[in-house]
């Protein structure tokens, strides 16, 4: 063998010493055999086990550095057997001493153990051989200075917390400097401590100094106290010598030594004030993000919510000790409401405890709007875990902090527009934007000279995240900012009524400014669910201005028929029909334009006939409340004629839409957009009556005019294109068809994007025109890959996928040809 050297030999590398030692010695022969896996992977695969074994952090390090050995027989023979497999995929003929072996010798290591400490488990210390000079020395001196917070009830052990030991164990020949960062309330103080006290129960270092850091002269007095207790220093009046004297004494001290500064508030305030030596650690919890705080290899770690199977834990143990039990379900539920925050959790099992609730009555409290945060968590007298302020009032201090910070006077108008819209992902361009910049400017306290610009604005943005109020990632491209839910709602829950309508119309202005006329990438889902987002929390207000509702709640609707979730934009289409019927009475012309649109994708979604039927209703409205000759009145009397055809009324619906012609000549003009929008679809009903020559020559003569009005990239001018391809193909001219097609297919993608419903549409009747034209073989292959991509975008039962799929079963001659999958044309 190679590679491996003397470690290979792992009995005879272990004779002499004791059963622990030797243990270990085989152990760490083993591991390197194996490719020294990390102990978080070791700790992963025995979780997976079934049933799971637990191999903690600590545990691995103590049994692999002699300071303990595996207590239970299934670990250490699951480890041992698990470190031999990885060492024999390394290297085949590897040969460890047999299981036998092993536990002969772990059984000899417990009894010597239990013999030596008086006791089972760990001993109160490690055995003389496994200590380092620097270890040696912290035996005699061990002193705990300051007030370490005691461990929150079922506290639990947390993933991250297993990070920080593994960072910091092995005997590091530099101070190990981690900085937790993190939002008010997500528990880095109790994670410091639980460092502190796994740390000082394996008498890994012999001083301790917990320091309250939250300003400059605190942390002064902290390290005079250490020097005090420590006999360093005499003279208790003389605070910064005293702090000196300690920092000197950790420079140069064999002696192990942890200083944990909690809560820095000011990067500033520990300027000059680090601790620094070999032989030491230091800890650091912060909601400050500041460069500052990572220099010279500190590390800085952000402290992010419980996971979902933590909080699960969390919850379902601090509701056992009250016995009281709830479903997971219910659990998981209520976890996910407070946005698996643990401040927050601790201090709703409270109240639901005190309150007599369940989970399912408590979150009914919570979503109550007529209720705030402060009345659903335990007055200042009876928070849990000695908490200093309720859950809602976690963040006040920061917001002041940041409000003060440069750019001044940002922060919290900025934190208010981000608390109306997703938590989950907030386009930066959206809070950069011209109604944002006008808001702050008008905001701002105190006011400053001249306008806010986008740069100031994005400042604003990163100054929340360096006190973790947001979470901005400039590479999450549409989605860059994030905040949590509850402090959204704490900030919302602050603003008086005049504030919150301000800041909502600022909102919805930024993202009907920011909202593309074509839709690329995630851009679409994203605005969509910021509008659904600001339409729930401020519920009825976006219908105030002007007594008109928002463009954008219309907008939203609109952008989800036209990605291809007809039924999806038919349901919210309905919402908010109903909303804007209660609200403005059936002759407004909110509400007239909502039932146009509920009428229009009430067609898409497949009822043409209702379709229809709607727009008959609704013309007569249009005509008693608006006039005959309305642009309004007119764009129905269009839809109506469409739809009318969709139910097999196709030279109805083209006699309709000659005589429409007509009015919107005289009342718009030969140039408008609708009237162009009235010649295509007049074209089309005239191919769908059986006149297809006739069609493709009135789209020939249109096409220019388009270019030359709408430019040659407008979705119409490129929708065009495509029908007219279609009805040449119609009218016997297959290939030309299909050429054409192949010609307009790079520019919809280059203009739509991929995904688009043209891009797909084109993609099929380009695959069945040159099946027409002799190709079946490359027509379904074509159809197969189209097939698979509208599955991926629109879903197996979305009528374009089912089109696509009878389609592609006739060009693999299954079933007998179809029509096009050419969508109806909707109208303006």
């Amino acid at each position: 063998m190679n590679e491996i050297g003397d470690t290979t030999d792992v009995a005879g590398a272990v004779d002499a010493g004791d059963a622990t030692s030797r243990y270990a010695a085989a152990l760490r022969a083993l591991h390197v055999a194996a490719g020294t896996p990390t102990g978080a992977a070791i700790r992963r695969q025995a979780a997976a086990q079934v049933p799971p074994l637990k191999v903690a952090l600590t545990s691995w390090s103590d049994w692999r550095n002699g300071r303990n050995v595996p207590s239970g027989a299934k670990v250490a023979d699951w480890l041992i057997a698990f470190l031999h497999g990885r060492a024999r995929h390394r290297f085949p003929d590897y040969a460890a001493p047999p299981p036998v072996w092993w536990e002969e010798l772990r059984q000899r290591a417990l009894a010597e153990r239990r013999q030596g400490a008086g006791h089972g488990g760990r001993p109160p210390t490690r055995h003389p051989s496994a200590h380092t000079p620097q270890e040696a020395e912290s035996e005699s001196v061990r002193r705990w200075v300051g007030v370490v917070p005691r461990a929150a009830d079922c506290f639990q052990d947390r993933e991250i917390a297993d990070r920080l030991i593994e960072a910091a164990q092995d005997g590091e020949t530099v101070v190990v400097s981690q900085v937790l960062a993190g939002m008010g309330g997500i528990g880095k103080t109790q994670l410091a401590a639980a460092y502190v006290r796994r740390v000082w129960e394996r008498r890994g270092v012999g001083v301790v100094v917990w320091v309250s850091a939250t300003s400059r002269p605190q942390i002064l007095a902290g390290y005079a106290q250490a020097a005090t207790e420590l006999g360093l220093h005499t003279d208790p009046g003389d605070v910064e010598q005293a702090a000196r004297r300690f920092l000197t004494w950790v420079q140069s001290t064999p002696t192990g030594w942890l200083v944990v500064l909690d809560d820095v508030q000011d990067p500033a305030d520990v300027r000059e004030l680090w601790p620094s030596g070999t032989a030491g650690r230091v800890v650091v919890t912060t909601r400050r993000r500041d460069a500052a705080l990572a220099e010279r290899g500190r590390r800085l770690v952000d402290v992010g919510v419980f996971t979902a199977a933590e909080a699960r834990a969390y919850l379902s143990a601090k509701l056992a000790v009250h016995e009281r039990i709830d479903t997971e379900t219910e659990i998981d539920a209520l976890a996910a409401d407070l946005g698996y925050l643990p401040l927050a959790l601790a201090q709703a099992a409270a109240y639901l405890i005190d309150a007599d609730l369940d989970c399912a009555g408590y979150r009914e409290r919570l979503a109550d709007r007529r209720r705030t945060l402060a009345e659903v968590v335990p007055e200042n007298d009876g928070l849990p875990d000695d908490h200093p302020a309720i859950v809602a009032a976690a963040w006040s201090l920061s917001i002041d902090r940041a409000d003060r910070a440069r750019p001044a006077g940002l922060a919290r108008p900025l934190l208010r527009v981000a608390a109306l819209l997703d938590p989950h992902g907030i386009p930066q361009a959206a809070l950069t934007s011209a109604p944002v910049l006008d808001y702050l400017a008008a905001e701002r306290r105190p006011r400053a000279a001249g306008e806010v610009s986008a740069a100031d604005a994005r400042d604003g943005l990163r100054m929340l995240h360096r006190f973790s109020l947001l979470g901005h990632d400039p590479q999450a491209t549409w989605q860059e900012i994030r905040v949590h839910r509850l402090i959204q709602r704490a900030t919302r829950e602050s603003l008086d009524a005049v504030e919150l309508i301000a800041a909502a119309y600022t909102a919805a202005d930024a993202l009907q400014v920011i909202w593309p006329p074509i839709e690329r990438d995630q851009v679409g889902p994203v605005l969509r669910a910021n509008t659904s987002v600001l339409r729930d929390v401020t519920a009825t207000i976006l219908w105030r201005r002007n007594d008109r509702a928002h463009p954008v709640l219309l907008h939203a609707v609109t952008s989800l028929g036209e990605t291809g979730q007809v039924t999806e934009a038919l349901a919210e289409c309905n919402r908010l029909h109903t909303i804007t019927l209660r609200l403005s009475g059936p002759d407004h012309p909110d509400t007239l334009s909502a039932e146009y649109e509920l009428a229009s994708w009430r067609g898409a979604a497949g009822d043409p006939a209702g379709a229809a039927a709607a727009f008959e209703d609704l013309l007569s409205k249009y005509v008693r409340v608006l006039g005959s000759d309305h642009p309004d009145t007119l764009a129905t009397r269009h839809n109506l004629a469409q739809w009318r055809g969709e139910t097999g009324d196709e030279a109805g619906a083209a006699g309709a839409l000659e005589e429409l012609l007509g009015v919107r000549m005289r009342v718009l003009g030969p140039d408008h957009p609708d009237t162009l929008t009235t010649r295509h679809n007049l074209a089309r009903w005239q191919g769908r009556a059986g006149e297809a020559s006739r069609a493709a020559d009135a789209l020939a003569e249109l096409l220019p005019d388009q270019i030359r009005v709408l430019g040659p990239d407008h979705p119409d001018t490129l929708n065009t294109r495509g029908f007219l391809a279609y009805w040449r193909g119609a009218a016997g001219d297959a290939s030309g068809a299909a050429d054409a097609l192949a010609e307009l297919l790079p520019d919809q993608t280059r203009v739509l994007g991929p995904d688009h419903p043209d891009t797909l549409i084109t993609r099929g009747n380009l695959a069945q025109w040159r099946g027409r034209a002799g190709d079946g073989a490359g027509a379904a292959s074509a159809l197969a890959r189209l097939l698979e991509h509208k599955m991926r975008i629109l879903g197996y039962d979305h009528p374009h996928t089912l089109a696509t799929r009878r389609l592609l079963a006739h060009w693999q001659g299954q079933a007998k040809p179809q029509s096009s999958d050419s969508p109806v044309q909707r109208a303006y």
